[in-house]
């Protein structure tokens, strides 16, 4: 295997860092996404960011039918995008939910439902969300969903309580891909559904928006109840039964997309802190020729490229034999890269002192957006289950 950058991933690679120096990063403190609901992130300036990236050829780059690009081609520049993991991946249409779920409707969708949804979705002139999580049910075990998707006549009638729905508040969020049961007496894996959901539909009611650790992204993380939602029957999504199945397609590459961007705010750390440490002055020193500084340093160093390594193993397996093949390594970094992004920032938050809690600095947002990757989709201790049943399992050459 190779993991040398294909001279298009360079050239991309080169041309995201040049529009992430020249405007993305610049823009970062008047997109400031601190403690207020960022409903100008859907601004004037937030369009120009989208033109730019468009203008420079950097749109929607994560999907392979439209970009060309492999898992492991588009790697490196979600790492990239990670380095202003809330205006870079808007800006260049690859911003979770929305990429995840112009993968279900490209790969499960109709020829009627991806124009009606993907092909503005691909636009960028709406939003999306993907309405799974509910707060009364541990959602880690997809089996556990309760809202009902229940068949009536011509229609589906959807009955049902979310919450943690990124982006479902934000004005321009016109569609919810949502997870429900539509056979409870069904093997365990096929009683879910997916079904579309359009926002403006009777009886879709936003209750609140749920801030993390303070912060608001793509204006919060709604609570949404389906109150006797009724919709087409053409809006089912592949067919009775298989939500279970859409949910793990959407998961593989997903979780590469994720794992990179969380590399990408480790590198920032880790930058920030090389920077901050060299700047002051401790005791007579500057806090870079303290030896325990430079451990954390040196740790950081190794562990960031130990996670990228394993990410883009990861991306290759993919390519190569297809995600489920790499559904071992695909739980993996999704423990493993949100685990180390969490430890480089707190060192560099420890570097910074008071001024790495303040908002003047990324690194409090980072840790909560590190923080929070250890949650969705899944927490640790259930990928962490997964490793450990297929390791378990595992036959090996020789023991003795």
């Amino acid at each position: 295997m190779d993991f040398t950058p294909s001279p298009r991933t360079a050239e991309l690679c080169a041309r995201t860092w040049d529009f992430m120096r020249e405007h993305v990063l610049p823009a970062e403190s008047a997109l400031s996404h601190h403690l207020t609901p960022a409903a100008h992130l859907a601004g004037s300036l937030q369009a120009t960011l989208a033109e730019e990236a468009r203008r420079r050829g950097l749109w929607n780059l994560f999907l392979p039918a439209f970009s060309g690009l492999s898992t492991l081609e588009y790697a490196p520049i979600a790492e990239i995008t990670g380095w202003s993991p809330v205006v870079a991946p808007a800006a260049m249409n690859c911003a979770p939910p929305d990429s995840g779920n112009m993968e279900i409707l490209h790969l499960f969708g109709t020829e009627e439902q991806r124009a009606r949804w993907l092909d503005p979705l691909l636009d960028g002139t709406i939003r999306s969300a993907f309405a799974m999580t509910e707060p009364a049910v541990a959602s880690s075990d997809a089996a556990n969903i309760s809202t009902s998707i229940t068949r009536d006549g011509d229609d589906y009638v959807v009955n049902g309580r979310k919450w943690w729905i990124t982006g479902a508040a934000d004005p321009a969020c016109e569609i919810f891909i949502v997870m429900g049961k539509s056979d409870p007496a069904a093997p365990r894996h096929r009683q879910q559904s997916m079904i579309l959901v359009p926002r403006d539909t009777p009886g879709v009611q936003i209750l609140r928006r749920l801030p993390i650790f303070g912060y608001w992204d793509r204006q919060g993380h709604s609570e949404i109840v389906f109150d006797n939602v009724r919709v087409p029957a053409a809006n089912m999504l592949a067919g009775e039964g298989e939500g279970f199945a859409i949910a793990q397609a959407r998961l593989g590459p997903g979780r590469v997309h994720h794992a990179m961007r969380a590399i990408g705010m480790a590198e920032r750390a880790l930058a920030l802190m090389v920077e901050r440490a060299g700047s002051r002055i401790a005791f007579g020193d500057l806090l870079v020729d303290r030896g325990v500084v430079r451990e954390l340093v040196a740790r950081s160093r190794i562990e960031i490229d130990q996670a990228r390594l394993l990410i883009l193993h990861t991306a290759w397996l993919i390519d190569t034999y297809g995600a489920q093949r790499a559904a071992t390594e695909i739980a993996a970094i999704k423990v493993a890269a949100p685990a180390v992004a969490t430890q480089v920032i707190d060192r560099a938050i420890e570097i910074f002192g008071a001024a790495g809690v303040s908002d003047d600095f990324p690194l409090a947002y980072f840790y909560a957006a590190a923080r929070t990757l250890r949650i969705v989709d899944g927490p640790d201790a259930v990928h962490l289950r997964t490793i450990a049943r297929r390791e378990i399992r595992r036959n090996r050459p020789y023991v003795g």
